[in-house]
């Protein structure tokens, strides 16, 4: 029981990710070119286009995001109604889901306190999905062709760790229609994919309103279903939000 509340809160965190403003690295400039780019112009231009379409500078000077909604999960051909929220303040972010079991974890922008007591922790979440759009410019986020084998439209954007996504675009609206991630958690290898089927936008930024995700760790593979609620961007958050006994 223990182990699909976790893959659900990777799950939820690893999406809703998309929506969070993505601090800034210690000595990086947005304003930077990315380093070792191994692609032709035409997809550095397609990057640029696709991150225009999320909001442009909206999307990457965001400062506040909170989220709620539902989180419909089917994992071991059962299905759990949930609902989630996701409250995200520059580097602090508390993200809380609530199905067959409740699942809170903090960061308070020095630590991060989870209630799940099995040693599970989240991924860093500036570092998968949408949020690596965001970085795109900043040197060390590397932009390159997808894999061999991979027909659609698209790229892929590789961070310094290693850790990548690779973005399916939309061809009439440049915006991200579907993206698969992995990424190492405890040493063991962890992917996932989304697909966005409705958007909306708020404050300028297009923000995935409703979306599918799978989400395969070895033995166990996880099915989400989402609906934002209510999404607000650039409000007024108190530190006390992040207190890691809250």
């Amino acid at each position: 029981m223990k182990g699909i509340i976790a893959c659900t809160a990777i799950v939820v965190a690893a999406v809703l990710n998309s929506f969070s403003q993505t601090p800034a690295v210690a000595g990086k400039s947005r304003d930077s070119k990315p380093t070792g780019v191994s692609t032709g112009l035409d997809v550095v231009e397609l990057a640029k286009a696709v991150v225009a379409a999320h909001g442009g500078e909206k999307l990457q000077k965001m400062k506040t995001l909170v989220v709620r909604g539902s989180a419909d999960v089917s994992a071991f051909g059962q299905a759990f109604p949930g609902s989630f929220s996701l409250v995200i303040a520059a580097e602090k972010y508390r993200f809380e889901v609530n199905s067959i079991q409740s699942f809170k974890q903090v960061f308070d922008g020095e630590n991060t306190v989870t209630s799940v007591q099995v040693g599970f922790m989240l991924p860093p979440m500036n570092r998968l999905g949408i949020p690596l759009l965001a970085r795109f410019g900043d040197s060390g986020f590397v932009v390159s062709t997808l894999p061999t084998g991979k027909k659609q439209n698209g790229f892929r954007i590789t961070s310094p760790e290693g850790w990548y996504t690779d973005f399916y675009i939309d061809d009439k609206t440049k915006l991200v229609k579907a993206y698969d991630s992995a990424f190492e958690v405890r040493g063991q290898k962890v992917t996932t994919s989304v697909d966005i089927s409705k958007n909306l936008t708020v404050e300028g930024v297009v923000i995935p309103e409703k979306f599918a995700q799978r989400f395969d760790m070895g033995q166990l593979t996880a099915y989400v279903d989402f609906k934002s609620k209510e999404v607000l961007v650039n409000s007024a958050i108190s530190d006390d939000v992040f207190r890691l006994d809250n």
